[in-house]
């Protein structure tokens, strides 16, 4: 298929028609303007301003990954047939897309290993399994996970059961994507979030882009880098690949903007994939050697200030541009660029935290920011693009194997509990634990688990050693088909705009709003909330001091959070004003620092080699154009014109290197496993000797390799080499 020249514009305004045609007109619009938050990125729309509109009030704000979701819970539901007709081996060969377009999940259904099918059964059967599994169970044989696209309430529900169950195996999917954010921030500016609010974003004068692709996974952040480009600011991406919406954009509800495109990178370079740490330490030593670090500031609010600089000192040119792929002079020219800057603001995706070096890469962006007094001061500051939109919400409310010593406090305090202190399992733990047998159950609040695993072979098998694993979705996912227990349950919940009552949400920008819910769209799927609150009813009863079924109402959950989540103490008052606010203390327009000294922390790093074997390539994982995390909802890549996903997209100079065509079908190698008859695709946008591949289908290619400081997998930087298929060797798609 042919690329387009910019991203967004008329071919996004004419997909938004044929969807709500699709889903009805009526329906649609009915969904895009309701009192909820935007189930998607963690940007965040809607709430009490209305949907469609941003925190700062801005009308219209809409994307194609609002529509996508919106459409997807319009789905009808799946009928009792399909269970009938579909067994697990044909489930298995569905596509992601194929799974997500199968229709709402409507009935509760149950697999047993040894069975061909899924069976339908009530709602009570399922209950009374679940609970008569874990009764009958250690706690610390369960494990428990939860999605970012979940509630505040649901979610902090479900860990207080999992607790005062008796287990600390709690953790959320950041630890596959920003974990390293969280941990990398804390250990520099003692906070694990955006230390800015929306309004110092789109009044920056100078954006640096690490990492990312906002065009195809948070396009309404498009809308505030225009607002840069617009006012006259710079943005600087850095990126391995170069993609086509950070060059131009359309920004569809903007009418300038859609009709002439708007230009977003005003400096664009390409690091090897792996390098980022040596490019942003060279822009460190450059602002160092041109005398631009503000010492003012070091002097005053930061620590380490001397090792720092010996450090940035110590690292030869010679070594940085060898381990970054970067010239120095183009090094050089982004740190003059930054010296320009007045109020600058750094932001970066999973490029940054998808490496084995993961933490150091965020603290090496603090370090950059810090070194000219970046952070504390208004329109300027530290920015993790969040990906599901309530993430940082779970995160904020508890979902983590170790709770923050004050919730762990107010919790035994406030309310009298006991909570288990023995120390709880990440994400990956928990899968290794699965596969050895030291784990019997799995429990996972929406999202999908197998899909999300570096090395699915590994992840299938993990799971299929489980007695049993439960989850509570809205639709089918490849965790349905791959990541079965020996006996697992599907349970089907509400959509956000189809819960019986309100709910809350956190924003990327630390703005919590308030969901009003709606009318449920089908009988059969239940609250989430009212799904846990019942099973902690049956498997702990009223032996404590937490009555569950008052619980089933999200007024008193929010009481209950208002009184241990420090900054969330505005919530209890929600439930009478419908008040949305933003969380204190985590905005820095001040240079105040919640550190134990007082003070930021600089950090020094070694800079890791990048080897590669004759004929290998540096590979990482990316999402597509046409879905949002492991969520496949069209299986063309339009802005890198793609028309499937079974492709590797190489340099031309690296295919010829390599003795192969355009489209020819090769095997793909790395540690972990192998990939057959995938398509080469000659690709000019990606730095020779990267290469990209979609994710989720290739993480049978990713190794359970994790930072060790945040435990998150390195889904970049991954050597592989490419091969000839036996299969189809010299066979186009």
């Amino acid at each position: 298929m042919k690329k387009p020249r910019s991203g967004g514009g008329w071919k996004a305004i004419g997909y938004t028609l044929r969807k709500a045609n699709e889903a009805g007109w009526i329906p649609f619009w009915q969904a895009m303007r309701s009192k909820n938050t935007c189930k998607t990125c963690a940007v965040g729309m809607g709430g009490q301003k209305g949907g469609m509109v941003n925190e700062s009030g801005s009308f219209p704000e809409f994307c194609k990954k609002s529509l996508q979701a919106v459409t997807a819970d319009l789905q009808k539901g799946i009928p009792e047939a399909f269970w009938k007709t579909y067994s697990l081996p044909q489930l298995e060969k569905f596509s992601p897309r194929q799974l997500e377009h199968s229709g709402r999940l409507v009935l509760p259904v149950r697999y047993k290993a040894g069975s061909q099918y899924y069976e339908t059964i009530d709602w009570d059967t399922a209950l009374t399994t679940i609970a008569d599994k874990l009764c009958g169970s250690k706690p610390d044989e369960s494990f428990w996970y939860f999605s970012g696209r979940s509630s505040n309430e649901a979610g902090f529900l479900l860990q207080l059961f999992a607790r005062l169950y008796g287990t600390n195996n709690i953790n959320n999917c950041s630890y596959y994507c920003h974990q390293a954010s969280g941990v990398g921030l804390n250990s520099s500016l003692g906070t694990g979030t955006a230390t800015l609010v929306l309004e110092d974003l789109e009044h920056a004068d100078l954006v640096f882009l690490i990492g990312g692709n906002p065009a195809s996974n948070h396009p309404r952040l498009m809308s505030s880098l225009k607002a840069v480009r617009r006012r006259g600011g710079q943005v600087v991406v850095i990126n391995p690949a170069i993609e086509l919406g950070l060059v131009n954009f359309r920004v569809p509800s903007d009418p300038r903007s859609l009709l002439w495109g708007t230009k977003i990178a005003s400096t664009y370079v390409q690091p090897n994939i792996g390098g980022d740490l040596a490019l942003l330490t060279g822009i460190a030593k450059r602002v160092l050697e041109l005398g631009g670090a503000d010492r003012h500031f070091l002097n005053t609010h930061c620590q380490d200030v001397d090792a720092w600089e010996a450090s940035l000192k110590a690292h030869t040119w010679d070594d940085l541009v060898q381990k970054s792929g970067v010239a120095q002079r183009q090094i050089e020219e982004i740190a003059e660029i930054y010296l320009r800057s007045k109020n600058t603001v750094f932001s970066w995706t999973m490029g940054i935290t998808h490496h084995a070096n993961g933490v150091a890469n965020v603290q090496a962006i603090a370090n950059l920011a810090l070194s000219r007094g970046m952070v504390g001061k208004p329109h300027a500051g530290l920015l993790p693009i969040r990906g599901h939109s309530n993430v940082q919400g779970i995160g904020s409310v508890g979902v983590t194997p170790k709770l923050k010593q004050v919730i762990f406090d107010r919790l035994q305090s406030e309310f009298g509990l006991e909570l288990p202190t023995q120390t709880g399992l990440d994400t990956l733990s928990c899968m290794e634990g699965a596969r050895a047998g030291t784990l019997k159950n799995g429990f996972c609040l929406g999202g999908n688990l197998y899909g999300s695993n570096p090395d699915a072979k590994f992840a299938g098998e993990a799971l299929r050693e489980l007695d049993l694993m439960v989850y509570l979705n809205t639709t089918l996912n490849t965790g349905h088909a791959h990541g079965l227990a020996k006996e697992t349950l599907i349970l089907p919940v509400l959509a956000r705009d189809e819960e019986p009552q309100s709910t809350t949400q956190e924003s990327m920008f630390n703005f919590v709003r308030l969901s009003d819910g709606g009318k449920a769209r089908h009988e059969g799927p239940r609250s989430e909330v009212s799904v846990i609150a019942t099973l902690a009813d049956k498997v702990l009863g009223q032996s404590g001091p937490i009555e569950w079924k008052q619980l089933e109402n999200t007024d008193r959950i929010r009481e209950m959070i208002a009184k241990v989540v420090p900054g969330y103490e505005q919530l209890e008052a929600t439930n009478q004003t419908g008040k949305e606010f933003q969380i204190v203390g985590r905005t820095f327009h001040t240079p105040q620092f919640p550190t134990e000294s007082g003070l930021a922390q600089l950090h020094t790093h070694e800079i890791p080699d990048l080897p590669l074997g004759e004929g290998q390539l540096r590979l990482m994982t990316i999402r597509s154009e046409g879905q949002f995390n492991t969520v496949v909802y069209e299986e063309e890549d339009l802005y890198r014109g793609q028309e499937r996903r079974d492709v590797i997209l190489v340099h031309p100079d690296d295919i010829r290197q390599l003795g192969l065509k355009n489209d020819q079908r090769v095997t793909v190698t790395s540690t972990a496993g192998r990939m057959d008859a995938i398509i080469v695709k000659s690709y000019e946008e990606i730095r020779p000797g990267n290469a990209m591949m979609y994710y989720p289908e290739a993480n049978v290619l990713v190794p359970r390799q994790a930072d060790p400081q945040s435990k998150t997998p390195a889904f970049k930087n991954i050597p592989i080499s490419l091969s000839r298929s036996r299969e189809a060797a010299n066979a186009s798609a």
